[in-house]
């Protein structure tokens, strides 16, 4: 019998090709990939909604194919082979009924519903991510290593609508290398913010005669792998390869906030919507087999749902302790993953018999889950 899939909160995409939900309220993970079907070439390299109601959630293989996922099935209900460019998936949206891929050699295809290529578009080699505008869904932002940022226009491809320049040259007069990890669009404003394999976060204005970053902040140690916008687009979490996270202002480039400890590399760097518990999506520690831009999560259009979620019995807050410690890998030997952040329409707890993870219990005053949020990874 399928897994019941209302009550999960996050979806994670794992290494081994496991697809899990978690119920952030319980804080429990259910295992929807059974273990004799599980299969590395089958490893979750990307995640979007497949439709405005987030009842199908598109998978993207280590194997090049794009398999559906039904939110109100609970099982897999079909796959499709994507195939054209070297590498791994770096991104993957929906244009209406088509379905957009890029892979990290730079080729970026449109795919009709019957399984046609409808368009072929070259980016550049060493791509890092391909992200959607939720406000403009026909265009996308592309960024990677030696391959600066980039918006299309799918409907217009001859040409990007905006090319990013290379910051000047260092105090010895060195080029500043190029790697874009992770990018995301802010849709109220139409900037776009980046973060480096260097340690930079980086605002673009593309409605300004400015093509260099009109914002520049660096934060940590490690390579920025990790980025996610915080409602209200004044600020940004990021995620290093080292575990570390920040909240970054956008207006003034200064660390609001960190947090350092965690172990194992950001894969994706998920926001708690308005109106959810602080700390009810405390930093957890996400491994990735190849952290190439971060895995989270990306708000693919934030639908307004007003329903809410029963009161968490014990939610825990920021810099709290509570439980049992999170499990280090998925279940049934997931490890770790890309994940997709949303608040769903219930709470009820796995029927018996389905694979369960115990994510352990926090501690805290009653709140409630806010609105439905999509975090791609």
């Amino acid at each position: 019998m399928a897994a019941p899939t209302h009550w999960s909160h996050v979806w994670v995409g794992a290494e081994t090709g496991a697809l899990k939900g978690v119920n952030l309220r319980h804080q429990r993970a259910t295992n929807y990939t059974s273990g004799s079907a599980l299969r590395r070439g089958e490893a979750a390299r990307a995640l979007c909604w497949g439709d405005p109601r987030e009842t199908e959630l598109l998978v993207g293989g280590l194997d090049r194919c794009v398999r559906l996922f039904s939110t109100e099935k609970g099982q897999f209900t079909g796959s499709r082979l994507c195939a054209g460019g070297e590498g791994p998936f770096c991104g993957l949206a929906t244009l209406g009924s088509s379905i957009v891929t890029c892979v990290e050699s730079g080729l970026i295809k449109v795919w009709r519903e019957d399984g046609t290529e409808h368009l072929s578009l070259e980016v550049g080699e060493g791509l890092c991510r391909m992200r959607q505008d939720p406000a403009r869904p026909q265009r996308v932002g592309t960024g990677g290593r030696e391959n600066g940022l980039k918006v299309w226009d799918l409907q217009r491809p001859e040409q990007p609508l905006f090319r990013a320049k290379n910051v000047r040259n260092d105090w010895l007069d060195l080029r500043v290398p190029i790697w874009d990890r992770d990018l995301q669009f802010l849709p109220g404003s139409g900037r776009i913010v980046t973060c480096t394999a260097h340690r930079q976060v980086r605002l673009y204005d593309p409605g300004s005669p400015q093509r260099r970053p009109v914002l520049e902040a660096t934060f940590g140690e490690g390579p920025l792998t990790a980025l996610a916008v915080v409602p209200g687009e004044t600020s940004v979490v990021v995620g290093s390869a080292r575990g570390d996270m920040a909240v970054i202002d956008l207006r003034k480039g200064r660390v609001l906030r960190s947090l350092r400890g965690g172990a194992g590399g950001g894969a994706g760097a998920p926001v708690s919507p308005p109106g959810a518990p602080r700390g009810l999506l405390r930093p957890r520690p996400v491994p990735a087999a190849a952290p190439r831009g971060g895995g989270a999560p990306v708000p693919q259009g934030l639908p307004q749902v007003p329903a809410e979620l029963p009161a968490a019995e014990h939610p825990t807050r920021l810099g709290e302790r509570g439980g049992a410690a999170p499990p280090r890998g998925g279940e049934g030997g997931g490890g770790g993953g890309r994940a997709v952040g949303l608040d769903g329409n219930g709470s009820h707890p796995p029927k018996t018999g389905q694979e369960t993870e115990d994510l352990g219990e926090g501690r805290g005053g009653d709140h409630k889950l806010g609105q439905k949020t999509v975090i791609l990874a």
